[in-house]
């Protein structure tokens, strides 16, 4: 009996494990994963990998945080801030200092009533034309962000692209140090993701069950001495 709850234990132990790891790969910062499917699509062209930039991806975020609620039929944003936006409201709310404000090439926006993991949030909202894909492929582009955020269920992904250089366009004051991030996500960002609702249910599921493995482990060392 004893040696089948001390299986048992160990049981649990590698299931509490195993649920860390998903959990923590599940809420990581969907931001990132997109700027790689963008990268791996670019380099599977023989084209030049861009320079993850926390300072676009912001911007990005800013972007879509404007235009939240404007989703229409087809995954299209109505939404186009004016372009001193970005130097006079983008590029402040995230700390870009303006004297490295660069070029921006190109950007992508897209929207949809559900989350959609970053593999098809490329696919199904960002990248669903060769119009798109021919802006992905651009050779003068050298820098990316990407930002999204959820608002009422509805999800809006931004991708901004530059052709500034590396470590000296779209700079962040303090390395973006005092960048106060309430909701989304945005690439080269060391912030925890915060995409809405879905976050929020996933991390309590997730928490739950730890919490249940736990007690569990501990009733088991504690009084069958495992």
């Amino acid at each position: 009996m004893v040696k089948q709850l001390c299986f048992f234990e160990w049981t649990v132990l590698c299931h509490l494990l195993l649920l860390v790891a998903v959990c923590s790969k599940k809420h990581g910062n969907p931001a990132n994963d997109l700027v790689d499917i963008i990268n791996n699509n670019r380099t599977s062209q023989k084209l030049r990998k861009l320079n993850d930039s926390p300072g676009l991806g912001c911007m990005a975020l800013q972007y879509v945080e404007l235009c939240k609620g404007n989703c229409s039929t087809g995954n299209a944003v109505n939404c186009k801030p004016p372009e001193d936006d970005f130097t006079e409201v983008f590029a402040p709310n995230c700390g870009v200092e303006l004297p490295t404000f660069g070029t921006i090439t190109g950007h992508m926006v897209g929207c949809k009533t559900k989350y959609l993991e970053p593999s098809r949030a490329f696919s199904d909202v960002l990248v669903k034309d060769k119009k798109a894909l021919s802006l992905l492929r651009n050779k003068s582009h050298t820098e990316v962000g990407v930002g999204l955020v959820g608002f009422h269920k509805s999800f809006f992904w931004c991708v901004l692209f530059s052709d500034g250089k590396t470590n000296s366009t779209f700079v962040l004051d303090d390395h973006g140090e005092g960048i106060r991030q309430k909701k989304g996500c945005f690439s080269g960002s060391t912030y925890t993701c915060s995409d809405g609702e879905k976050t929020k249910t996933g991390l309590s599921f997730c928490n739950i069950l730890m919490v249940g493995l736990l007690y569990i482990y501990y009733i088991l060392q504690n009084f069958y001495h495992c």
